[in-house]
């Protein structure tokens, strides 16, 4: 597999300076099949590829743009831009050398297999996933936990290597069936924007969306001095989870109010979110407990995950978002804010949701 090496590719000749990628276009090998499209890839086109006997999905970046001598521009702003490319250039190599497509947990990572300079612009391709036409929310709790699992074992893998993926939100996550199979995986994408825990980009830079964005990157953004860069963790992923959770049981983000913006900012505002009905008080809690306003607090992807899997589990008959709120009952889950192993005892889960540190907050 390629990957990000040291020393960047670049292509020999140079297209027009400007011009945006085309179908029928070769790039470094890869034939472009597919008109080019800028559909949920924010400053990107993207379309798909081949190589050989391959199919490849191939991206080209709008911004940074590397500078050539002829360029417009000051001495100094050409510097500036170099810089920027220089910058870009290392998250992008730290992210695929850290990311390896041999680990374990890899299996649902969909990683970098070429990075490449053509002209003035950057390139990354990755292998193309078949997309499933389907809805989370209709599939049985059997099906949805296989989908949630997937995806949190991805996120557990880059929380394990200290990274922060920044922007998880369901357009960054691919849903596959593989053949012959009746289940559908996660298949987690765009890594451009992930950064070292603890080290992202500046205020201006960083990137993330508003709608599953954790509220301690909502003050960051704003230049909040009461969260520094190292405020930035894995948590912020840990709280899109639960909104990527909610909305693959529900098909919908919780209601947060129509004097807030996002659930970050009624979070912040000390307003809960409002869950479903469909979701008992076991549900509240944990997804409660992954969105509390508090990064620290909020439990790892994997104490959670054992969490979620119990009520899926034992709720298989009962679970259904168009079935009318249960009648109160004693909980099945024990939350304990103190500690963090997962006990089951006698039917019911002890599950202690927040308080050791996750691994990238160690240092901290």
């Amino acid at each position: 597999m390629a990957s990000v090496s040291g020393r960047l590719r670049t292509q020999d000749r140079h297209r027009e300076p400007g011009t945006l990628v085309k179908k029928g276009q070769v790039l470094n090998g890869y034939e472009v099949v597919t008109r080019p499209t800028n559909a949920d890839a924010g400053k990107c086109l993207w379309a798909f590829a081949r190589k050989g006997s391959e199919e490849f999905f191939i991206k080209e970046y709008l911004d940074p743009k590397r500078p050539r001598p002829d360029s417009m521009g000051s001495i100094a702003d050409k510097k500036r831009r170099h810089a920027e490319c220089r910058r870009f250039e290392l998250r992008q190599r730290q992210v695929s050398t850290t990311l390896r497509s041999d680990h374990p947990k890899a299996g649902n990572l969909v990683l970098t297999r070429d990075f490449f300079v053509d002209g003035t612009r950057y390139y990354k391709v990755t292998e193309r996933i078949a997309v499933a036409d389907i809805h989370p929310q209709e599939l049985d709790p059997a099906r949805q936990l296989v989908l949630i699992r997937t995806l949190a074992e991805s996120l557990s893998l880059l929380h394990e290597k200290g990274i922060v993926h920044g922007d998880l939100k369901p357009e960054n996550v691919l849903l596959h069936q593989p053949e012959g199979s009746r289940l559908f995986i996660a298949k987690l994408i765009d890594f451009d924007d992930a950064y070292p825990a603890g080290d992202p980009p500046p205020p201006g830079v960083v990137a993330g969306n508003p709608l599953y964005g954790a509220p301690e990157w909502l003050q960051y953004v704003r230049s909040d001095p009461g969260v520094p860069p190292s405020g930035l963790t894995g948590a912020v992923d840990v709280f899109a989870f639960a909104l990527v959770v909610h909305t693959y049981l529900i098909g919908s983000l919780p209601e947060y109010g129509p004097r807030h913006e996002s659930p970050a900012a009624a979070v912040l505002a000390g307003d809960p979110l409002r869950w479903d009905h469909a979701l008992d008080d076991d549900w509240h809690q944990i997804l409660g407990a992954m969105t509390d306003v508090i990064p620290a607090a909020r439990p790892d992807v994997s104490i959670a995950t054992e969490a979620i899997g119990f009520l899926l589990g034992e709720d298989r008959d009962r679970f259904s978002p168009s079935r009318p709120a249960p009648a109160p009952r004693r909980s099945r889950v024990r939350i304990n804010l103190t500690g963090r192993a997962a006990v089951r005892t006698r039917g019911r889960l002890r599950i202690n949701l927040g308080s050791s540190p996750m691994p990238d907050e160690r240092t901290r």
